[in-house]
């Protein structure tokens, strides 16, 4: 039980709600489009970028991007979800952005045609995945805020203990 209290501990913040609609709604709506677009957007991208045994990796990464986007709307379980974010974040900068800021590929991804490489044309590139990795960090470190399911589970002083604060 003390593991289950440690992950569903919260803040008190009524303002994480708007990172969580953020973070959740663009990861969920992401893995959808990677199962409907798969050529564009799933093992046919995970193909070009270089990522190896796409057609495992790309349905895989999917299902965690839904998933963990669903938890993080509801505040379900945020910490494990947004640590999963926070790593596919990590391999989408590693694998599509830094051969952007080297110019060449990088550890077999592939480096992609865009008018110009460098620092400014990577944080051009990475600007969406930079605000979902760091909103993915900031779940990590506060959980899931008052309006969430964690909060619920943990009751009113977000200990888990489910005891009301006296």
């Amino acid at each position: 039980m003390n593991t289950l209290r440690k992950l569903v501990r919260t803040d008190d913040s009524t303002l994480t709600i708007i990172l969580r609609v953020m973070v959740g709604v663009v990861f969920l709506v992401e893995g959808i489009q990677k199962f409907l677009y798969p050529a564009e957007l799933g093992v046919g991208r995970f193909i070009k970028i270089g990522i190896p045994a796409p057609e495992i990796l790309a349905p895989f990464t999917a299902g965690f991007e839904i998933g963990a986007g669903l938890c993080v709307l509801l505040g379900l379980f945020t910490r494990p979800a947004a640590l999963a974010l926070v790593t596919i974040m990590i391999v989408a900068i590693t694998s599509t952005k830094i051969p952007i800021l080297l110019g060449h590929g990088f550890w077999g991804f592939s480096l992609r045609s865009l008018p110009r490489y460098g620092f400014l044309a990577m944080a051009h590139e990475m600007r969406t995945d930079w605000a979902m990795l760091l909103g993915s960090i900031y779940l990590l470190i506060a959980g899931g805020g008052r309006w969430s399911i964690d909060r619920k589970v943990a009751g009113r002083d977000g200990s888990a203990s489910g005891r009301e604060p006296r």
